[in-house]
């Protein structure tokens, strides 16, 4: 990786929700030796942002500032080529995103998002995937709850089992947080182009499995789980979309993989009113304005309070099985998911692909989590104090 840039890292978005979270955790938790910088529409507003960080944290890893808007081409231009690594959280990515991935692409510098929309990372796939792996770089979106617990924590289960075996993968996921005004957004303008997904994911296709292997999902229905006393209940998240491509890639997860990716639920009626709303909120989106409504429903740049954050959680638990009957249970365990956890994250996998994984040590492209930092980040955020336990089994 180029050593003549002048950032190591820069989080474009600073200003926004998330933004400030990771810009709090890297000031908080970074050295002073770590190069970098906050990125916005706004200079004086980032101006603020960077007075914060000083009162909390001082002077020990003070960022620079650059002023770059994904309105204008050459701003984004001139803000990737002066950074090694580009951390983004400017969404609605399917609105925002692209024209940073194609900065980061022209201009060969890692990129790092924590989108949960389908539809843009399957673009992303198709439209940048060769051109990063012929440049040299990584580009990896998803690096925040969606889907780094999920993608992470099936690779961590999946070297507790035989890798010349078939196996069955099953994820039950619990949480409790609230949302910001971004992700309401995002999920809003999600669930009214689902139709539009439906085409493209049919255009786009899967990438076959490599060595001749077999991977796909497990049977998505509703189905009690008497090992968990609760209900499994399928998610309609982008996460079982990750961890399967990174099965695809990565020969460890055995010559037949087979994943189920599952909310946790205690009873049919709470399965029932969760099914209800969502697709109440589902209908509404297809119509522009109803659409339009619920998007005043929250507005970007807002989201929950410090006190609110602090009492939310995540426990994802993975019961894997191979087929000669080897068993193993594992989870991946943190705090508020959505915010202080998924800064967290995003930060952490910026950091690995800049001080972890040289690019000639492994894959280019447009990556998974999984399989563009691996076992590296799944150490980096433990020692950040997300846990990856291995319950029973291996």
């Amino acid at each position: 990786m180029s050593s003549d840039r002048d950032f190591d890292l820069v989080v474009f978005g600073a200003t926004g929700f998330t933004g400030r979270l990771v810009s709090q955790y890297l000031a908080r938790t970074a050295g002073a030796d770590l190069r970098w910088a906050l990125a916005g529409r706004s200079l004086s507003r980032l101006g603020a942002v960077a007075r914060d960080l000083h009162r909390a944290y001082g002077d020990r890893a003070a960022p620079a500032l650059i002023e770059a808007d994904v309105s204008r081409p050459e701003s984004l231009a001139a803000m990737a080529k002066r950074t090694r690594v580009l951390l983004t959280t400017v969404g609605p990515f399917a609105r925002f995103g692209e024209p940073v991935v194609s900065a980061c692409v022209a201009n060969a510098t890692d990129y790092v998002d924590i989108t949960g929309e389908p539809m843009f990372v399957d673009r992303i796939c198709e439209r940048y995937g060769s051109q990063a792996e012929d440049v040299g770089i990584r580009v990896v979106s998803c690096c925040g709850f969606d889907s780094v617990p999920h993608d992470l924590g099936a690779w961590f289960t999946v070297q507790h089992l035989p890798r010349d075996q078939p196996i069955e993968l099953r994820a039950f996921v619990s949480s409790k947080g609230s949302f910001s005004g971004g992700t309401w957004q995002s999920a809003v303008q999600a669930m009214g182009a689902l139709q539009e997904f439906r085409e493209q994911r049919r255009t786009f296709g899967r990438q076959p499995a490599t060595d001749g292997r077999r991977v796909g999902s497990l049977p998505q229905k509703i189905h009690y789980e008497e090992a968990l006393d609760a209900w499994a209940v399928p998610l309609p998240t982008i996460d079982p979309q990750i961890v399967l491509r990174s099965a695809r890639a990565l020969s460890e997860y055995g010559p037949d993989f087979r994943y189920g990716h599952y909310a946790k639920m205690r009873s049919l009626r709470t399965v029932a009113a969760a099914a209800a709303g969502v697709a109440s909120i589902v209908a509404l989106a297809q119509l522009e304005v109803t659409r339009e409504l619920l998007l005043k429903v929250r507005s970007s740049g807002e989201g929950p309070s410090r006190a609110q954050r602090e009492r939310g959680w995540f426990i994802v638990r993975f019961h894997g099985k191979a087929a000669d009957g080897t068993e193993v249970v594992t989870q991946v365990v943190g705090g508020d998911p959505g915010y202080d956890e998924t800064s967290k994250m995003v930060a952490e996998s910026a950091l690995c692909l800049a001080f972890d994984r040289p690019r000639e040590e492994g894959p280019c492209g447009v990556l998974t989590p999984t399989v563009a930092m691996g076992n590296a980040l799944i150490q980096r955020l433990q020692r950040a104090g997300i846990a990856f336990e291995l319950v029973r089994g291996g």
